[in-house]
């Protein structure tokens, strides 16, 4: 791949948040500290009174902030990931669904050769390791518009693993200095989409489209090495244009097309890590970056006043600014993963079933 493109990204504005002494570390993707100069043009949280996180007065602890992301990059393919249905923005409700979307009974997968593609070739762009033989699991979880009440994924063996993915930021008080970062790649893996859920408060109802309902993703799974939004903003940047170069995914996110969990949390450094929340479906590089800042923020205000941080999922309201919560976080055990095993063992290899659409 080319040299990663310089994007955005200026952390000396907002690396109060990770609150780093100069010359210290914090994790992989961390850079040499700098301290806030209250430029105009400063992200949202950043704007806002930091005493605790910009100067630690005596007596004070610093805090840290970590950051890992979950990428979730729509294929560019002509069907789905497990059935013969097409792949269209805003087509009528409803009009692209196949009898396996719907989850009818007797329906089974069969796997879209073009999105195993997609995945590798993604993975290799990425610096992975592709492994081999890779297995898909399901994923039980209950919402309307998922019909079969479980999600086909990758959990113990995804199509790629231990990749690396480099970006360029801006660092210094004129953010004249440019250093290139690296943050880990943990995996990445194939899974459905789900449908979408239409909320009409006008009338008190919920409306489900399943047109979106088993469009084959890619989950990119990126290891919490940042320490700010407009870090991980850049981050997502630069994994855009990637995608859109090899061809493997549009990464539009205004039409849904690169959705990103954050996981945030904050500790002491030297200390362990704090709990995390998790903020959902986040489609703007932007709103992103505002996001984690808030939330960082929010998390430094609770332990300093005392409360606890929730493991929690949470949404961004962009017309507050802010975070608010969703529902308590799932564990691993609530979602009862199981092996999915069927007529035709759905791994790659040797004999593997595919069918061949584009």
């Amino acid at each position: 791949m080319a040299a990663p493109v310089l994007r955005g990204c200026c952390l000396g504005r907002c690396w109060a948040l990770a609150c780093i002494d100069s010359g210290s570390r914090h994790g992989r993707g961390a850079a040499t500290g700098f301290t806030s100069s209250g430029k105009r043009g400063q992200s949202f949280v950043a704007q806002q009174p930091l005493l605790t996180a910009q100067k630690s007065r005596k007596g004070e602890h610093k805090w840290a902030a970590v950051v890992g992301l979950e990428i979730h990059a729509q294929i560019v393919s002509n069907s789905k990931l497990f059935s013969g249905s097409q792949v269209h923005f805003a087509a009528p409700p409803n009009s692209l669904v196949s009898f396996f979307d719907a989850s009818l009974p007797g329906t089974l997968p069969v796997l879209n050769r073009r999105c195993v593609e997609a995945a590798v070739m993604t993975g290799l762009a990425l610096n992975c390791h592709i492994n081999k033989k890779s297995l898909f699991d399901r994923k039980h979880y209950f919402y309307a518009d998922l019909p079969a009440g479980y999600q086909i994924t990758q959990q113990r063996l995804p199509i790629a693993v231990n990749g690396s993915l480099a970006y360029s930021v801006c660092v210094g008080k004129k953010w004249r200095q440019v250093i290139t970062k690296t943050v880990r790649i943990k995996q990445i893996q194939l899974e459905q989409d789900s449908g979408k859920s239409l909320h009409d408060e006008l009338r008190s109802q919920t409306l489900i489209d399943l047109n979106r309902a088993g469009v084959g993703l890619l989950e990119v799974v990126l290891e919490p090495d940042m320490s700010c939004g407009e870090e991980a903003a850049t981050a997502v940047r630069e994994l855009q244009l990637i995608l859109q170069a090899l061809g493997t995914s549009q990464a539009n996110m205004a039409e849904g097309q690169l959705r990103v969990d954050a996981n945030i949390s904050v500790h002491h450094p030297g200390e362990p890590l704090g709990v995390r929340t998790e903020v959902k479906n986040l489609n703007s590089a932007r709103f992103l970056a505002r996001a984690i800042d808030y939330e960082i923020q929010r998390q430094i205000n609770e332990l300093e006043n005392g409360c606890e941080i929730l493991n929690e999922t949470r949404s961004f309201d962009y017309r507050l600014g802010c975070t608010v919560p969703m529902r308590d976080k799932e564990g691993k055990q609530d979602y009862r993963w199981l092996l999915l095993l069927s007529k035709y063992r759905y791994m790659f290899g040797a004999g593997a079933y595919f069918k061949s659409t584009r």
